[in-house]
């Protein structure tokens, strides 16, 4: 009887008193979509281990917050060890934000090492090395106008944030902004100053800035032995560099408009 009712709509075209096509553009409208993923409809407990409180739906199963940040850790350590992104005898450099990004990461990170050394500790060969971690702040208070204690305070508190994030003896480095000009010349700041101030438009000085510090990470890695820089960057930075490389492709090149469109 389903497949009759299904077979007899005309489709798109059919008109907005179709049954199918209402109930289509309810579901797909954004509070639809919302409603699947809050958690007011959901069960009261975790539908993973039945004890947590629900904090969060994910594809119509709500979670409590230990169960979700094992799935977490469950995802980023399988994209971690499936694409070999960080070996035995590689040393991770995290850089580090302090924003949720990159403390995830951070603590991901050190509890894979973690697990690796219990694994390391209690087998019998003991050939394999386990890798080693390190965290990176790069300070662009040269930019800001702000007082030194200030600064002073939020460096405290980004050191702060590591050891908790990272217990034990865990390196950790914090550079400057300018300290991509060190080796070159003695007035840095002056010279990054007057580098971002030739910059007129936000977007090209935020690529600026965002090539900065990736060579002030670089920099740091060289300098210290490290072999790999993990970056914890969240979906919504991804997509700002896809949307703004995308709109200057197109800036760039107004032709791309007449071959997309075709």
């Amino acid at each position: 009887m389903a497949a009759a009712s299904s077979s007899s709509c005309g489709g798109a075209g059919c008109g907005t008193h179709c049954s199918s096509s209402t109930s289509s553009s309810v579901e797909d409208a954004p509070e639809g979509i919302l409603g699947r993923l809050s958690i007011s409809g959901a069960a009261a407990s975790c539908g993973k281990c039945g004890g947590g409180a629900v904090v969060v739906v994910a594809g119509g199963v709500g979670l409590c917050g230990e169960c979700l940040r094992a799935q977490l850790f469950g995802k980023f350590k399988l994209a971690v060890t499936s694409n070999a992104m960080v070996r035995p005898t590689d040393s991770v450099l995290v850089a580090f934000s302090g924003g949720p990004a990159s403390r995830v990461a951070l603590q991901f990170i050190h509890e894979m090492r973690s697990k690796a050394i219990e694994s390391w500790d209690a087998s019998n060969s003991q050939a394999l090395p386990v890798f080693n971690v390190g965290a990176a702040f790069v300070d662009e208070s040269v930019l800001l106008s702000k007082p030194e204690c200030e600064v002073e305070q939020a460096t405290e508190d980004i050191k702060s944030l590591v050891s908790s994030l990272l217990p034990g003896d865990k390196a950790m480095h914090i550079a400057s902004l300018d300290y991509v000009f060190s080796s070159e010349s003695k007035d840095g700041k002056g010279r990054l100053r007057e580098l971002v101030g030739m910059i007129t438009d936000d977007t090209g000085r935020e690529d600026l800035l965002q090539c900065l510090r990736m060579l002030s990470l670089q920099k740091i890695a060289l300098e210290n032995g490290y072999t790999k820089i993990m970056l914890g960057s969240c979906a919504s930075t991804i997509a700002c560099h896809v949307l703004s490389a995308t709109v200057k492709v197109y800036s760039r090149c107004p032709f791309l408009y007449d071959l997309f469109a075709c």
